[in-house]
């Protein structure tokens, strides 16, 4: 896809959540500036490229930290090693998350995480019954893919909306999600929706966990929590009459609540990471 595109549609595909994931939102990047630095090489507009890119999502750290990569060492070959690294990340990820799931356990599940469902997908092909409750992920549905890409492996899953979270938390094992930035003081940045879910997790006492690769480890001085558009919260805005409509894509989630976080490395304790983060 990338390769047909320019800088300024490629923006617009991240820009509208045409690309999903904070690690997919990395490899399709690299994918577009390894094509753009064939045709214009890695000077002055190679920067410009960069920069548009991580500006159309600031919030996702693996974009971030595999750009910064790629300015200090400037090649394809840099590129290519990134992408591999990212693909393979994930497969340690999914064989090491993977065995945490326990036979039999009801796994809930927030907005759409290609690392989150490899370690439900390994667990699956492993023969464990598992069973997924995903919610919606308003206000653009991106829980709809979670639910398709498991439904495609034959995975049980059960759609619900993310208000609906309280009444099926009971039923579940455990919650397992995505990440797009693990930071030292803030935690774990994820989809808006994730807070909540993890606050219902300790109500109910179930382990929350949280699937990231080191590249979303933070270790900027500031971060941005990227808001959305508001006519994706109502289209129909005029019918408001001038009402304030907030749209933040994501929240925070405080260490305290976090149960482990399964990266490549092992699953780790809020400390080990924190630790690494130094």
């Amino acid at each position: 896809m990338s390769k047909q595109l320019t800088l300024d549609d490629f923006v617009h595909e991240l820009k509208a959540l045409h690309i999903q994931g904070a690690k997919q939102i990395a490899v399709e990047s690299l994918k577009f500036l390894k094509q753009f630095a064939k045709q214009k090489g890695f000077g002055r507009t190679f920067d410009v490229a960069c920069n548009k890119i991580e500006a159309a999502r600031p919030t996702a750290v693996p974009l971030h930290n595999v750009i910064e990569t790629v300015k200090k060492e400037r090649s394809i070959e840099t590129i290519d090693r990134l992408l591999a690294q990212l693909q393979t990340t994930t497969k340690r990820i999914a064989a090491i998350g993977s065995k945490i799931i326990k036979p039999g356990w009801t796994i809930m599940t927030h907005c759409h995480s290609g690392e989150a469902l490899a370690v439900m997908k390994a667990a699956w092909a492993q023969g464990k019954k598992i069973h997924v409750i995903a919610t919606e992920t308003e206000p653009v549905e991106q829980g709809i893919r979670t639910v398709k890409e498991l439904r495609a492996v034959k995975i049980p899953v059960t759609l619900i909306t993310d208000a609906a979270a309280g009444f099926f938390m009971s039923q579940c094992d455990a919650v397992i999600v995505g990440c797009d930035a693990l930071r030292m003081k803030e935690g774990l940045i994820n989809k808006t929706g994730t807070y909540p879910m993890a606050l219902l997790a300790r109500a109910h006492r179930k382990p929350f966990y949280t699937v990231a690769s080191t590249f979303k480890l933070d270790r900027r001085k500031r971060f941005i929590i990227e808001e959305r558009p508001p006519k994706e919260v109502y289209r129909e805005l005029h019918e408001l009459h001038g009402a304030s409509v907030r749209n933040p894509a994501f929240d925070i989630t405080p260490w305290n609540l976090i149960t482990r976080v399964i990266t490549e490395k092992g699953v780790m304790t809020p400390g080990n990471v924190k630790r690494l983060l130094k």
